[in-house]
């Protein structure tokens, strides 16, 4: 599933290609995931935001189109003479001509248009805060990770301590921190660490244009090209970069999962 870096790869390729543009028209697939794109027609693109895993395409009407690609959806902006894709749930014909396309797969995606309040949308309101928010610290980290007994990764990634991660990078912060993804208590120190864990790998991801293992495309249908710097993630049975250990997998809470046994103590 295309995690932060990833959407906000996507965010930046779509900015210039639909900001001040018109949608004329619009058509999906059946399903109610992908319907309310129909309800955008007659608008105009006032600027393009992100949110966690969601896209947020501000509208002049004062509402916002929100998009999550789920596990393989991608965007594109083709010519107008272009052919559709078999697979496209929701497309747009723009003032120039352009066809802007919501390609998907498994149809995992999904489609909403809510008012000016984006609380309003129920996984909207309940993301934490944005990795590079100022109000995202190692001390409120360590807070909402203390409160819990529940395993480090997966509170990382209910999206409610930080938004945007996901399997990917929630391996490769616990590696880097060297917090073992299975503990149910995190020190200060520790907590300190992965603070500054997460920030460097999704800033990493982002300037590597995200991680791309099988569906994820850039808006131009490029790969990104960070799957060639992950130390950890989908690393079980290599060595560990940092200390040449084995690297373990295992099943943590329903999501499969890769740390180093040396550096990653319980």
């Amino acid at each position: 599933m295309p995690e932060l870096p990833e959407v906000e790869t996507v965010r930046r390729g779509l900015r210039p290609l639909l900001i001040g543009r018109t949608f004329t028209s619009a058509g999906t697939h059946p399903s109610a995931k992908f319907t309310p794109a129909v309800h955008t027609v007659g608008t105009t693109v006032a600027d393009i935001d992100r949110r966690g895993k969601y896209l947020l395409v501000a509208l002049d009407d004062h509402r916002s189109l929100v998009i999550h690609l789920g596990m393989t959806g991608q965007l594109r902006v083709d010519p107008a003479d272009a052919l559709p894709d078999p697979y496209d749930r929701a497309w747009w014909t723009l003032d120039d001509g352009r066809r802007f396309a919501f390609r998907d797969v498994r149809r995992f995606g999904r489609i909403a248009v809510v008012g000016t309040d984006l609380r309003s949308l129920p996984t909207l309101a309940a993301l934490g805060p944005e990795p590079f928010d100022p109000v995202f610290t190692p001390q409120s980290l360590w807070a909402d990770l203390h409160r819990s007994q529940v395993r480090v990764k997966t509170q990382l990634l209910n999206q409610r301590v930080v938004a945007g991660i996901g399997n990917i990078y929630a391996d490769e912060a616990l590696w880097r921190a060297r917090v073992h993804p299975a503990s149910r208590s995190v020190s200060r120190p520790a907590a300190a660490r992965l603070h500054g864990a997460i920030i460097a790998v999704l800033t990493q991801g982002i300037e590597n244009g995200g991680t791309t293992l099988r569906d994820y495309r850039t808006v131009d249908g490029g790969s990104g090209s960070n799957q060639y710097r992950l130390d950890c993630y989908g690393q079980a049975g290599e060595p560990c970069p940092r200390c040449a250990t084995i690297m373990r997998r295992q099943v943590i809470d329903a999501r499969g999962t890769t740390w180093c046994p040396a550096c990653q103590r319980r």
